[in-house]
């Protein structure tokens, strides 16, 4: 049998990866010392559980992928990281599968990786565990190919008997795994949006669209997994503030199951190494019924949003 390829071999270890990371993310809550700093204010923290998921994750995949470009949230200083930080595991079940034969020529120079190691900081801090991502991006060619989403605390409220937290990954051409596909209730327009960035060009944005019920929750990475699982039917930010690692790995998850994210304006979002990292013009996600939302964004909406 040949070896995998190397797409396939980066998303088995990403997998692995996003699992340790978890596992760091619950133990530094555990100590019940999170280690806050603001980074640009009140709505910008980082914690020891942002510092330490970033070194494990950026650490494991280098030494493994070692001419992959990974891109990570924090800025943080290159030390050496200590080996228990290191995973070098991967998910054989990943490697099972077949690679996508546009992408079987990938070599790793021309990979991106963008690393959010704890998506939803301001909720973790706030002990809304359940809107907390780690999300691992994996971009070619500009394009978010494939992708890792880990919910450290998913069914923390389940009881002492579930299983906590999962894992759902991604790769166009093959699908997504991990969680139940479901739809948006039919001719039902629920929103999804902000909870900590909302104004008033957000909520105009929304009113605009007639929604039936807004669900307001942290995170991008929690946000496209409800759009996934049918409990919300758009993903509706008009403003900046979402940074390409918010995007790239619920991207490639959402299009590996036909669902599309842009910015308000209908612009894909680029994740060469060269990109800004804001997405300055906001982001319309959803599973189904892209176009219906899309028409009905205000033109004054799109008017104070600059790609």
């Amino acid at each position: 049998m040949a070896s995998p390829a190397l797409l396939m071999r980066v998303v088995a270890s990403a997998y692995s990866v996003a699992e340790k990371a978890a596992t760091i993310v619950r133990n530094v809550m555990a100590t019940g010392d999170l280690g806050v700093v603001e980074k640009t204010g009140a709505n910008d923290l980082q914690t020891k559980a942002d510092r330490l998921v970033q070194m494990s994750i950026c650490a494991s995949l280098a030494r493994k992928f070692p001419k992959v470009t990974i891109i990570g949230e924090e800025e943080l200083p290159t030390d050496e990281v200590t080996e228990e930080l290191i995973e070098d595991g991967h998910c054989e079940e990943i490697l099972k599968k077949t690679c996508p034969a546009q992408y079987t020529g990938i070599k790793e120079e021309e990979l991106v990786i963008w690393v959010d190691p704890l998506d939803g900081t301001k909720e973790y801090t706030e002990g809304l565990l359940d809107h907390v991502t780690v999300l691992i991006g994996i971009a070619y060619g500009g394009k978010a190919i494939a992708g890792v989403i880990n919910q450290p605390y998913y069914n923390y409220e389940a009881g002492t008997d579930a299983l906590l937290g999962r894992t759902i990954w991604g790769v166009l051409g093959i699908g997504a795994f991990g969680f139940q596909l479901t739809e948006a209730p039919a001719g039902k327009h629920i929103i999804i949006t902000t909870r900590s960035h909302s104004s008033t060009l957000v909520n105009d944005c929304i009113s605009a669209l007639n929604p039936d019920s807004i669900i307001r929750v942290g995170g991008a990475g929690n946000k496209i997994v409800q759009l996934i699982e049918g409990k919300a039917s758009a993903y509706v930010f008009a403003s900046p503030g979402c940074k390409k690692w918010d995007t790239c790995a619920p991207e490639a998850i959402l299009h590996a199951v036909g669902g599309k994210i842009t910015d308000i304006h209908g612009n894909s979002f680029q994740y060469n190494k060269e990109v800004k990292h804001m997405n300055s013009a906001g982001v319309l996600a959803t599973l189904r019924n892209y176009d219906y939302y899309a028409s009905r964004i205000p033109n004054t909406v799109k008017q104070s949003l600059v790609p």
